[in-house]
């Protein structure tokens, strides 16, 4: 086995490119979802998402000849990270996005390594916050309740409960990188991972589906909503799970853990030139203070401003 990849080293110029193509998959999901949920309900959107994804992965480990575990532990945690990672988070944010734009969705959702730290902190013994994470933390938040404004005080409209929703998803994602800490010590792979937890996704939500949208009574979607469908759960899924797990595995944690701070750029992006979507200034200044908010997290920032700094002052630095 080889060894694993420094967690802090400079990635590579194919890595970069990984994570560029990454975050604009990623991203591309609130585009698709804000197409889709037009014309599709909630509950249908979800399953069509994580039930083609499934599929697809499936396929892929097929290829890859890496066998789905078979234990009854192992797929309760699946059902425990396809409800945590999957059902949850999916649904929230397809719900806010009926009220929001997808680039305010987006900021909002990279709001989650805020609550990942905090709750580490609370549950694990081996994460716990430092100085320049809770800095990070409460930077954060003020960028969240900036973005949110004063509505919140006034009245709890449609749009700031989509911002709420949109914030639950987080909290779920949060609540799912710590709870998937498990499946390592199981000894799965992180690809099988993906596909059961979506695998056990698609079957806790479509009789929920077959209950609450009803789809044999809806009327057929357009060529736009079916192609976002399936962007969604190809691109958006799929593909983004292949190309995430594979820069993990060559880069580390930490450098995957920065297409955090991409997604919304690509959002925001694929809105305004598609959509026709824009953004006030609270929600520019908002997603600054999380962009800084989660630089305080991951800390390299200070660390090269102090290296660069230590490299001026040292004799015969330029």
């Amino acid at each position: 086995m080889s060894p694993s990849p420094p967690i802090n080293r400079s990635m590579t110029a194919l890595e970069w490119m990984t994570l560029t193509a990454l975050a604009a998959v990623w991203g591309g999901a609130f585009f698709f979802n804000a197409i889709a949920v037009k014309e599709l309900p909630v509950f249908t959107v979800v399953v069509a998402r994580v039930s083609l994804a499934a599929l697809v992965l499936l396929a892929v480990l097929k290829v890859a000849g890496i066998r789905m575990p078979a234990e009854r532990r192992v797929w309760i945690a699946f059902f425990g990270m396809g409800l945590l990672n999957n059902a949850i988070p999916f649904l929230l944010i397809v719900w806010g996005q009926q009220h929001i734009a997808s680039g305010v969705a987006s900021i909002l959702n990279a709001s989650t390594p805020l609550f990942t730290v905090v709750l580490a902190h609370m549950m694990t013994p081996d994460e716990k916050l430092s100085g320049g994470r809770f800095f990070g933390v409460l930077a954060g938040l003020a960028g969240v309740a900036i973005m949110i404004g004063s509505d919140a005080v006034h009245a709890l409209g449609a749009g700031v409960m989509s911002q709420l929703a949109c914030l639950g998803a987080a909290v779920s994602y949060a609540f799912a990188g710590i709870f998937g800490r498990r499946f390592r010590a199981m000894g799965v792979a992180p690809m099988a991972t993906a596909a059961g937890q979506l695998v056990a996704s698609s079957l806790l939500l479509f009789p929920m589906m077959l209950v609450i949208d009803r789809p044999w009574s809806l009327p057929l979607p357009g060529m736009n909503a079916i192609a976002a469908l399936i962007g969604i759960a190809t691109l958006s899924t799929a593909f983004a799970y292949v190309l995430f797990f594979r820069l993990l595995a060559t880069a580390g944690a930490s450098n995957a853990s920065l297409v955090t701070l991409l997604i919304p750029v690509s959002a925001i992006l694929l809105g305004t030139m598609f959509l026709g979507e824009t953004l006030e200034l609270r929600h520019i200044v908002g997603m600054a203070m999380i962009g800084l908010g989660l630089a305080a997290i991951d800390g390299r920032p200070w660390h090269a401003v102090r290296k660069l700094t230590r490299t001026e002052a040292e004799p015969g630095g330029s």
